[in-house]
């Protein structure tokens, strides 16, 4: 990996982990189109550090009071049933699925979940049923209404996005807006939901970051703060714009990708399972 591609790869990273449009299979699919190698599911899971960081700032305050208000819970019944209170134990228990379908399919997830032609599929089905869920979700819910049941959905909504092309918010948003959650709390939760699990994912692949012909360590940080910085706008102006406004240009974006890879693949310009190795001059003795 060069420079250019770990900034490209970074910003690419950053813009699109919050919005519904699948950050991962970006990851697979740039480096596709420019005939770059394909960075893996660590660069993908380490540089997903840096945008949940965007997400630890911007949601500080929030973070803050529903941690103090969880403690508080732990030690005192009476307050078990605050908003804030359980909030904490709906995000802790909603990230079960994810962690232990990750753990269990880790080798799938790296390897026969990168193909191009599960990713194009991935953004155009989940698309459609993402526009389905923003037409016919009555919007009358909000956080206080979360429940158990809910955050369990959610929480296996968000599993599915361990396939590239899924897409982590827009898997849990879709989730949310079929539960009856206006798109504002759909969003906000899947953010919140999306801390544990991005921060755990990516530390335990930092492991694997210098396995193999992959980024170097330098390369991948660079990543890294250009995906918290691009991550943070692009929070900011999602949470302004699902307030109005609905989701339909994100699933068009989707569904025009997800044909474009398809059609690309069908005239042999992308092999959905190929990945560019870079050559090594072989030096004369």
């Amino acid at each position: 990996m060069t420079w250019y591609e770990a900034i490209v790869l970074g910003i690419v990273q950053g813009l699109t982990e919050f919005l519904p449009i699948s950050s991962s299979g970006h990851l697979r699919i740039v480096p596709a189109l420019f005939g770059w190698n394909d960075p893996g599911a660590a660069f993908t899971a380490v540089t997903q550090l840096g945008t949940i960081t965007a997400v630890i700032i911007y949601f500080f305050k929030d973070i803050i009071r529903i941690a103090k208000a969880w403690f508080a819970g732990l030690f005192n019944p009476k307050l078990r049933n605050l908003p804030d209170a359980r909030m904490g134990w709906y995000v802790i228990l909603g990230t079960i699925p994810i962690a232990v379908l990750g753990i269990l399919f880790e080798n799938q997830i790296d390897t026969v979940a990168r193909d191009l032609r599960l990713i194009a599929a991935n953004l155009i089905v989940l698309g459609i049923i993402l526009l389905i869920a923003d037409q016919r979700g009555s919007n009358l819910k909000k956080l206080e209404d979360l429940s158990f049941r809910d955050a369990m959905l959610y929480g296996f909504a968000q599993a599915l996005a361990l396939v590239p092309g899924v897409s982590r918010s827009g898997a849990t948003i879709t989730a949310g807006l079929f539960l009856g959650y206006d798109r504002a709390s759909a969003a906000r939760y899947s953010f919140l939901l999306s801390i544990p699990a991005i921060v755990a994912s990516g530390i335990f692949k930092l492991k694997d970051i210098t396995v193999g012909d992959g980024p170097s360590i330098a390369l991948t940080l660079l990543a890294t703060v250009l995906a918290f910085i691009s991550g943070y706008a692009s929070i900011a102006w999602l949470m302004r714009y699902v307030s109005t406004k609905s989701y339909f240009p994100f699933v068009l974006y989707r569904i025009i990708l997800g044909l474009l890879v398809f059609l690309l693949i069908y005239a042999n310009v992308l092999h959905p399972t190929d990945i560019v190795i870079p050559t090594t001059p072989v030096q004369s003795p």
